[in-house]
């Protein structure tokens, strides 16, 4: 990250789930101005913004749907800055969860959110390797097959395969990072992740103020 400029403002939102300040404290400790939030007119002057998440989709979506911010949050992805969704972050993207007996979620990414199949040790806790399937500037100096942090019982299915950017094996292969565009998600928790995943932080950061310092750029041309 360029010390010379602002720090990047990252906005945490707060929907009712746990763990925003170890999110918030990962991102100040990767350089960013991290800013915990449920307002979603405080979106707007963000560089980036991250959706965490512990708990269920169900729950999830109430808290959403209940501090009014389903339209900030899809504003924002369409605003094409950086987004990161982390654990059940990455999971409402989606179209619709079979978490609490059926749950419509964000729709920004077209896909479903499985339970993981029966016969395996549920929730998987634990550390487990990610396999890098595409490169993306947040994998940056990540090895291939690095250990992260899990915590989940049901898993994405994006309907275009496309945007899968790293897969785990718990019983079988499963999606544990997308990327498309803007967006960023996975299914373990870089805060919970030691080196790596603050260094997935640092890398958030850095995308976030090269992003911010383009935007910037375009305004005075």
């Amino acid at each position: 990250m360029d010390t010379n400029q602002p720090r990047p403002r990252v906005v945490v939102v707060d929907y009712g789930a746990g763990n925003l300040r170890s999110v918030a404290r990962a991102l100040e400790a990767a350089g960013a101005e991290a800013i915990v939030t449920e307002r979603g007119r405080d979106f707007v002057g963000a560089d980036a913004l991250v959706l965490p998440g512990v708990g269920a989709a169900g729950a999830a979506m109430r808290g959403l749907i209940a501090r009014d911010l389903v339209g900030p949050v899809r504003d924002a992805v369409a605003s094409g800055r950086p987004f990161l969704g982390v654990c059940l972050g990455l999971q409402v993207l989606m179209t619709w969860s079979d978490e609490d007996g059926g749950v419509e979620c964000l729709g920004i990414v077209p896909g479903r959110v499985v339970r993981l199949p029966d016969g395996l040790k549920i929730p998987h806790i634990g550390w487990n390797q990610v396999h890098q399937e595409k490169p993306h500037c947040l994998f940056n100096d990540i090895p291939d097959q690095a250990n992260f942090y899990f915590v989940h019982s049901y898993v994405v299915v994006p309907d275009n395969r496309s945007v899968i950017a790293g897969t785990t094996d718990y019983g079988l292969p499963f999606t544990s990072v997308i990327a498309i565009g803007n967006i960023f998600a996975s299914q373990f928790h870089p805060e919970k992740s030691a080196a790596h995943g603050l260094r997935l932080y640092r890398n958030f950061v850095d995308w976030a103020q090269e992003t911010s310092s383009v935007q910037t750029l375009g305004e005075h041309l």
